[in-house]
């Protein structure tokens, strides 16, 4: 299937005369009721860009998506306006993902013992309305800023092609774009026997402007409790303390959202402001904690405090260790030179909602400058050692 652009018509069904004109919008936090080889909590703020009516288009068509991309090892599910695609390798590999929001709800990786493991936390809770939330899995949570101060935050997704086959690995292709069709980015999801990648695509296609690229992969990674986890290769590592990183998935624990109201907290400062270099911090309101600039001195770091830091040095690929379910992943990381990690602490009951560490690639210091006509790629590979 040829890849679409983001302002072309996508057929949701047999019918010819039923289209969808995808156009971007900031979504909410999800409700139901809508091959490469291994080799912030923050709220993003809504878009400044000129605000478009929404479209109103029929829900995504499941017996289409079937039909069309059938043969790849993807089965579709629908789920009220959104749609889930499963993605399943002979080997026990599957990982789960949602649209149109993207977020990519579980990663299960087949383990030395025999039996498959969940590498993702992904908590359903009840909303005000009754309705069920998905918070934690895997999201983007990027910004992208044009010189004249508008910006633009992907939050839905196109499918645009699925490749590949349930023998040797399957990758899945999204699309978003701004109001003015001027940035494109895709989000491209592949799945091996060993390792998920996220690889990401942005295009500028402006003949005179530049935009920066701000935010971080998250992966809410699902552990026993921080108490057991370790982080091995970070000696040396430069790094800053920053508060958490929300999104609109975020897993927040009850006290770190009373201590200072960390919502509350950064609606107080644009993101702009809130994503500044370490050298500009002096500059901030007094209200927030300053900086904590630090070398890691443990290669071999224990999780157990409650901890958010960016690391501007820290190695492509990074081990964490599980003592407690006696497993390990990689975080691999191609293009996106820092590196973001927080742990709740252990002060929570292990195997719990809150038993998690949240890390993955990041641009939040330094953001990534695309010129006008290029194209610039980055990606993270989660890679399961446990075979």
């Amino acid at each position: 299937m040829a890849s679409i652009s983001c302002m072309s018509l996508v057929p949701l069904s047999k019918d010819p005369s039923i289209f969808r004109i995808h156009l971007p919008s900031s979504s909410p936090p999800l409700r139901l009721n809508r091959s490469r080889e291994f080799s912030l909590p923050l709220p993003l703020p809504p878009p400044r860009v000129a605000s478009i009516p929404a479209i109103p288009f029929p829900p995504i068509n499941v017996d289409y998506l079937e039909e069309e991309f059938s043969g790849h090892g993807v089965a579709f599910e629908g789920i009220g306006d959104s749609c889930v695609a499963r993605l399943s390798l002979d080997n026990g590999s599957t990982a789960t993902v949602m649209l149109p929001s993207g977020l990519v709800t579980s990663y299960k990786a087949p383990m030395w013992h025999g039996e498959k493991l969940e590498i993702l936390q992904t908590f359903v809770s009840e909303g005000e309305n009754g309705e069920a939330l998905i918070q934690g899995g895997l999201s983007l949570e990027f910004i992208i800023e044009g010189e004249d101060g508008a910006s633009w935050s992907p939050r839905d997704w196109a499918l645009s092609d699925i490749r590949g086959n349930s023998q040797d690995s399957i990758q899945v292709e999204l699309i978003s774009c701004d109001s003015k069709s001027m940035v494109e980015m895709k989000y491209i999801l592949t799945l091996q026997e060993q390792t998920l990648s996220s690889e990401i695509e942005v295009s500028n296609t402006s003949l005179s402007s530049s935009v920066q690229l701000r935010g971080s992969i998250i992966n809410h990674l699902n552990v026993s409790t921080p108490d057991a986890t370790y982080a091995l290769g970070l000696e040396g590592s430069s790094f800053y303390s920053r508060p958490v990183i929300s999104s609109s998935f975020a897993i927040i624990p009850p006290e770190l959202g009373e201590e200072q109201s960390v919502w509350n907290l950064w609606e107080k400062f644009p993101l702009r402001k809130f994503l500044q270099t370490h050298e500009e911090a002096g500059d901030r309101n007094n209200d927030v904690k300053e900086d904590i600039e630090g070398e890691e001195e443990d290669n071999y770091k224990r999780l157990t405090e409650e901890m958010s830091m960016i690391y501007t040095s820290a190695p492509n690929y990074l081990t964490i260790i599980d003592r407690g379910r006696r497993n390990s992943v990689v975080v691999g990381r191609d293009g996106l030179d820092e590196l973001y990690m927080h742990s709740p602490g252990s002060k929570y009951e292990f195997y719990s909602k809150y038993a998690y560490i949240t890390l993955g690639p990041s641009a939040v210091l330094k953001p990534v400058k695309v010129h006008p006509g290029e194209v610039w790629r980055g990606a993270q590979h989660l890679h399961n050692p446990n075979l």
